[in-house]
């Protein structure tokens, strides 16, 4: 494995630095041809999401399949607007010149991807990272290895391994590749490991993006719709079997509406999944005993309202529900990721304050309120990667909103137009004439300070 990377890096560096990913029409047909290549393998991408984590047709291509389209649209679209060189106005002791940034990709970059959206988020990065011209070393899971066998399948179709490589492998692979110096290094996971690769870049100076995740609060006032709410609560708490970073990672719900709003999410995890979720279509399921031992142990002597029951051999986790009066319990103390919603009642809004602050940076946080002003000024008052008054999840889906964490939830932002300036380093220049060279800056001041001082004045 060793020797494989690191000729996959020198042929990489070598296909990079003879400035053949510089063209922008070339970037766009490999582009064109990884959509074709996609639609092409839709059957077999979706039957790879099921086998790994039984996801169902509409959830596969809901989630992972007309994301990646829709980036891929996006990205043929608006590329050459991209990477057109944008003219900005000159300063007046730089008079006269013209003034420009352009953008420049880094170089050979490294994507570490997680089991979770392994189509999605193994395809979307790479999309801006091709875009801004720039070679792909990826790395996918070993959890999720139908997807990730697939993957490299349609990247060996679509892309020479000069400019794109998968490599497949587990904590050993991963660590090896983080041995060499890359130009970019792009990793979605956990924080324990985004530490790691953040260490292992830093002897490079490598810039990095890390997309992590975090205990996502949900706050519920007195005023919020209950039957809404608790819909839009199911949804983007259990879509993936709660596999999803920016999923609510708990509830914080007004003591006055608490208990009716606890029997309208049982009723609508019923209305969606039926009275047993493991005979739906449309529920899923846990990547693997490993993950469900872990989810389990997170429910020992805690207060189950509703759910609890567990199939380790067919990977399968009901919804679950707990009520929680305590933050020291281990479901407390660190992310769930997976189908378990802790709820907590609260009587007075220093009490949620306190609550928010225990948990610093989360990559999302939401609040229901018919209180429109109040949602605002809440989500004002804290740092966190995005979110959003009334819904969950949703934000991710506009390419418009920068999608990434901050502090322990991550850093760096991407989607859309976001993800091809992740991936250029934008170089700002200046020409100027021979024709004309003005005496101002250069020395001796004396005789000429005063003046000096006054043009430097109207552009301060």
């Amino acid at each position: 494995m060793k020797d494989l990377i690191k000729n996959v890096i020198t042929k990489q560096r070598a296909f990079f630095n003879s400035k053949k990913t510089f063209d922008i029409q070339r970037r766009k047909e490999l582009l064109k041809n990884l959509k074709k290549e996609i639609k092409n393998n839709e059957k077999e991408i979706e039957y790879a999401l099921f086998k790994d984590l039984g996801k169902s047709e509409g959830e596969s291509y809901l989630t992972e399949l007309h994301f990646v389209y829709s980036e891929l649209n996006i990205a043929i679209k608006n590329i050459d607007k991209w990477v057109k060189r944008k003219s900005v106005r000159s300063s007046l002791l730089n008079f006269p010149s013209s003034d420009y940034i352009i953008a420049q990709p880094y170089g050979i970059t490294l994507h570490i991807s997680p089991w979770n959206y392994p189509f999605q988020l193994s395809i979307a990065p790479l999309i801006g990272a091709i875009a801004a011209g720039n070679t792909v070393v990826l790395k996918p899971s070993e959890y999720s290895l139908n997807t990730s066998l697939l993957l490299e399948k349609i990247i060996d179709n679509v892309f020479p391994e000069d400019l794109v490589k998968v490599i497949q492998g587990g904590p050993e692979e991963a660590a090896e590749l983080l041995n060499y110096h890359w130009d970019y290094i792009f990793f979605t996971g956990s924080l324990n490991v985004g530490k790691i690769v953040a260490e292992k870049a830093a002897k490079f100076l490598t810039p990095t993006t890390l997309e992590l995740g975090g205990k996502n609060p949900c706050v519920i006032d007195e005023t919020a719709s209950i039957k809404v709410t608790a819909k839009r609560i199911v949804w983007g708490k259990f879509i993936n079997c709660g596999q999803t970073c920016i999923a609510p990672d708990f509830l914080i719900v007004n003591e006055k509406i608490k208990n009716e709003l606890v029997n309208e999410i049982i009723n609508e995890i019923k209305h969606i999944y039926g009275d047993d979720a493991q005979v739906s279509d449309s529920y899923g399921r846990i990547i693997s005993k490993k993950h469900i031992d872990f989810l389990s142990s997170l429910l020992n002597n805690e207060n189950i309202i509703y759910g609890g029951k567990i199939d380790s051999e067919n990977k399968y986790f009901e919804p679950t529900l707990v009520e929680i009066t305590d933050f020291n319990s281990n479901l407390m103390k660190q992310e769930i990721f997976g189908p378990i919603l802790p709820i907590y009642q609260y009587k007075n809004f220093n009490e949620i304050d306190k609550i928010i602050s225990r948990y610093k940076d989360p990559l999302a946080l939401y609040i229901f309120t018919k209180k429109r002003k109040f949602g605002e000024k809440f989500l004002m008052n804290y740092s966190f990667g995005g979110g959003a008054i009334n819904d969950t999840v949703v934000h991710i889906v506009n390419d418009k909103l920068p999608f990434g964490g901050v502090g322990n939830s991550g850093m760096g932002k991407y989607h859309g137009e976001s993800t091809f300036k992740t991936f250029s380093h934008f170089k700002p220049y200046i020409s100027k004439p021979f024709w004309i060279d003005l005496p101002l800056r250069y020395p001796p001041f004396k005789k000429k300070i005063s003046f000096l001082k006054k043009v430097l004045k109207l552009i301060e």
